[in-house]
């Protein structure tokens, strides 16, 4: 490979280099103003969500910097930003905590090796070009999920928020801890903070965008409690953080710790990679600064990025990052429009770690739990139930049912449950598919459903039957079926039965096989098969299996008019469609 080539490969595997040596400093203003106000969302979220995944606040940190400078450099999204994320933060606790046990001092370690493994396995899943894997997530199921989870956090939350801890596990033992806490253990001075706190970065949300509501909300109520003493009164505190940034390193982790990291690595992964995914394609629709709509990115791309960043964070003390919705656009709000964003938003984190742990010394816990509850009640999303409510119920069954699987089971569990929900919808569409029987309209050119359509006109001896799925194991029996029940309900005698085909495109062996059958049955009732507008593949896949020549050539037609001329020439029935004219 020439130098050239070389230079052009790695730029395109390191866009943030490219981005740094073609950048247009006019944009510099608006990037740097957007790194400043994102910083001051980086700082006391970073720390919550460390909080909340039962580790040391600084880590949250130390994840913050090393994924926003890692991604600056091989993300293909000029402006998405990643950084801790309450709906991983949840995961990472019940994955790392519990492993820990009473041994405290693993637990960085064990978050670090699980950022690694996250990030190794989005990297090789991207390099395998499986970045459509978040698919599995359906709409419905994943935002039931996520309301699952907002439950979950804010149930672990608002005893910290009182000012009180519990010790019970699951979310009906912890919510029945707190009701019966709250007349002893609430402190008032922690439950005033924290109210405080969520009254103004609600505030915040209600007058701008760009208003940084988090940091006014972290600062002022830091500032009352260091003032008026409150510590004394029983208000914890953060207490002083280690200074400077960590000396980077792969954390020693027994061999059977990762492998007990492995599956929860995995769903973190998907998760990750849902939350980037969603992101990274709502942003790449988003107009760039000429007007222009940004150039969509490549989802494996995309995921490869997402992994390299959350290795750097495992070899920084970190843990799992993930893309951020609400730092992503707050960045755009105030003209974020490249990597240089996330890079200034690095470094003024890492001042605060250089400058000294006393900056957040006197930051009360309770204010971080409220930033961490102000974060998942923006998890619920009750426009979209509202809109399953009025269009399909099914799906909001689906959905509720997702958030009573997390509620109900844990968070690992109810990722298990979310995915299998959505295979489930998946294949039960496809395992009784709509079908019908098609009938010509007056009037109207085409063949039309005449369940839908009760006063169409039936061909005289002739049966058009569509079946809306590709045929497979799981459909096939049923498809048989239901051509026999239609066969059989038929007043008059049926000469042909004609497929139309357009929405089989995939017939597979187990379907092959009941063709073959239903081929002797026709033949016994004196039906002859053909089929309309059945695709090249299926074709293919008839010859192979040996079917295409027992139909018959003459029995495939590539339009439903050619092959209802073809019956009535073949039958000379008394037909006339319509005219050429119509």
């Amino acid at each position: 490979m020439s130098v050239r080539s070389w230079g052009r490969s790695a730029s395109s595997w390191l866009p943030g280099v490219e981005a740094a040596r073609s950048y247009d400093r006019r944009q510099a203003r608006g990037d740097v103003t957007a790194g400043i106000v994102v910083a001051a969302l980086l700082v006391p979220q970073g720390m919550a969500y460390a909080q909340l995944a039962g580790l040391p606040p600084e880590t949250g940190l130390y994840a913050t910097v090393a994924c926003l400078v890692a991604y600056a450099v091989v993300g293909p999204s000029p402006t998405l930003l990643l950084g801790p994320d309450s709906s991983l933060a949840a995961l990472i606790a019940a994955a790392v905590v519990p492993l820990a046990g009473d041994d405290t001092a693993s637990i960085v370690p064990l978050a670090a090796m699980l950022a690694i493994l996250v990030g190794l396995i989005s990297v090789v899943g991207g390099f395998l070009r499986l970045g459509t894997i978040t698919e599995l997530f359906s709409k419905p199921v994943r935002v039931g999920y996520l309301h699952g989870l907002a439950a979950v956090i804010l149930a672990g939350q608002l005893p910290v928020l009182f000012g009180f801890s519990v010790k019970s596990e699951g979310f009906v033992e912890t919510v029945r801890s707190f009701v019966e806490g709250i007349a002893n253990g609430t402190n008032g001075y922690a439950l005033g903070l924290g109210v405080a706190t969520l009254c103004i970065i609600v505030g915040g949300r209600l007058l701008s965008a760009k208003l940084p509501g988090v940091l006014v909300a972290v600062v002022a109520t830091t500032a009352v409690s260091w003032a008026f003493g409150l510590e004394g009164e029983g208000v914890t505190a953060v207490g002083t953080i280690p200074v400077g940034l960590p000396t980077p390193g792969l954390a020693h982790v027994a061999l059977a710790d990762v492998r007990s990291l492995l599956p929860a690595a995995i769903a973190i992964a998907l998760v990750a990679l849902a939350d980037t995914s969603t992101l990274s394609s709502a942003v790449a629709r988003r107009p760039a600064g000429d007007g222009r709509l940004t150039e969509p990115v490549d989802p494996n791309r995309e995921i490869i990025g997402l992994g390299v960043a959350n290795v750097a964070c495992g070899f920084m003390q970190g843990f799992p990052v993930s893309a951020s919705t609400t730092r992503t656009m707050v960045a755009a709000s105030v003209g974020s429009r490249s990597q240089l964003a996330g890079v200034t938003g690095a470094a003024l984190v890492a001042v605060v770690l250089l400058a000294g742990g006393d900056l957040v010394a006197h930051l009360p816990v309770p204010v971080l739990a409220a930033v961490i509850i102000a974060a998942a009640v923006r998890m619920v999303d009750l426009a979209t139930l509202r809109f399953l409510w009025r269009v399909r119920w099914s799906d909001l069954a689906l959905s509720l049912t997702a958030t009573a699987a997390v509620v109900a089971f844990g968070v690992f569990e109810g990722i298990a449950v979310a995915v299998g929900l959505s295979l489930a919808v998946f294949v039960g569409r496809s395992w009784r598919p709509y079908d019908a029987v098609l009938g010509r309209l007056e009037g109207v050119k085409g063949y039309h459903d005449l369940e839908r359509h009760p006063g169409g006109r039936r061909v005289p001896g002739l049966v058009v039957f569509r079946f809306d799925a590709p045929l497979y194991f799981a459909n096939a029996e049923h498809f048989r079926r239901r051509v026999e029940q239609v066969l059989d309900e038929e007043a008059q005698t049926v000469a042909w039965l004609l497929i139309a085909a357009e929405p089989i495109t995939d017939i597979d062996t187990t379907a092959a096989e009941m063709l073959d059958h239903l081929l002797d049955e026709l033949r016994k009732r004196g039906v002859h098969l053909a089929f309309a507008e059945l695709k090249g593949r299926p074709k293919d896949q008839l010859r192979r299996y040996g079917l295409y020549e027992r139909i018959g050539d003459d029995a495939f037609h590539p339009t439903l008019g050619r092959a209802i001329d073809a019956y009535v020439d073949a039958t000379g029935v008394d037909w006339t469609d319509w005219s050429d004219d119509l």
